[in-house]
């Protein structure tokens, strides 16, 4: 059964996903998210109003609107995602570590979560094949992303969720794709509580996003916003 709080958040998000549907198309949000840090009490509210610091300059809708890009898809994709936050008691998720990369078998005996978790397999498997980012937080994501020609991918589906096999010649991009399942593995086990971890991660990331903070970690490396400063 869900606390008041997970029902609290859950209205709030549906809400917020009602609202990114019908804006996606009309505001455009791209990688220069500017997003200042308004602390816990700051995000709380972003997330029950549906509103947020923009991106670009512009007004941001919730989660969505942090994305680090957007597409046609990004509310649907964030509506399964959350559910499946709001659920995570419901799944069951194992990870095997190969030498080249992961093994994970995620499941549930809930048809619906199950589905939402097929769902959402397929959904970030094409987005891999599209080269279509789909990150709020993750600076794993962006290595995968940017390497996606470097994994080898299978996918499974059964009859309670997805069996999901990627690797990489590569050990960066294959420590990168454990790394994410670690992730993954973490919203699995704390949900919401991790969720919430995950943005004020990104809020202190700063206009650079997952994949400035990504960039920073490497020395030598400049973030987009010290690439672009006069």
């Amino acid at each position: 059964m869900k606390t008041s709080s997970q029902i609290v958040i859950a209205a709030a998000a549906v809400a917020v996903f009602a609202a990114s549907a019908a804006l996606a198309q009309s505001t455009p949000r791209g990688p220069g998210a500017n997003l200042h840090d308004h602390g816990s009490a700051g995000h709380e509210s972003m997330m029950r109003q549906g509103m947020g610091p923009g991106m670009g300059g512009g007004m941001g809708r919730g989660p969505v609107g942090m994305l680090t890009t957007q597409d046609a898809n990004s509310a649907a994709d964030m509506g399964i995602s959350m559910n499946l936050v709001h659920e995570n008691t419901k799944i069951r998720r194992t990870v095997t570590r190969l030498p080249d990369g992961i093994r994970t078998v995620t499941e549930s005996d809930d048809p619906k979560i199950a589905q939402d978790i097929k769902a959402h397999v397929a959904s970030m498997s094409g987005r891999l094949k599209d080269g279509k980012e789909f990150n709020i937080f993750s600076t794993t994501l962006p290595v995968i992303f940017d390497n996606a020609k470097n994994i080898k991918s299978s996918i499974e589906f059964t009859a309670k969720g997805a069996i999901v096999t990627r690797t990489s010649p590569d050990p960066k991009v294959a420590a990168a794709l454990q790394a994410h399942a670690d992730e993954v593995t973490e919203l699995v086990k704390e949900g919401p509580v991790a969720f919430h971890r995950g943005i004020d991660a990104r809020m202190a990331m700063g206009p650079g996003g997952p994949r400035g903070a990504a960039a920073a970690a490497r020395p030598g490396t400049a973030t987009p916003s010290q690439q672009h400063a006069h």
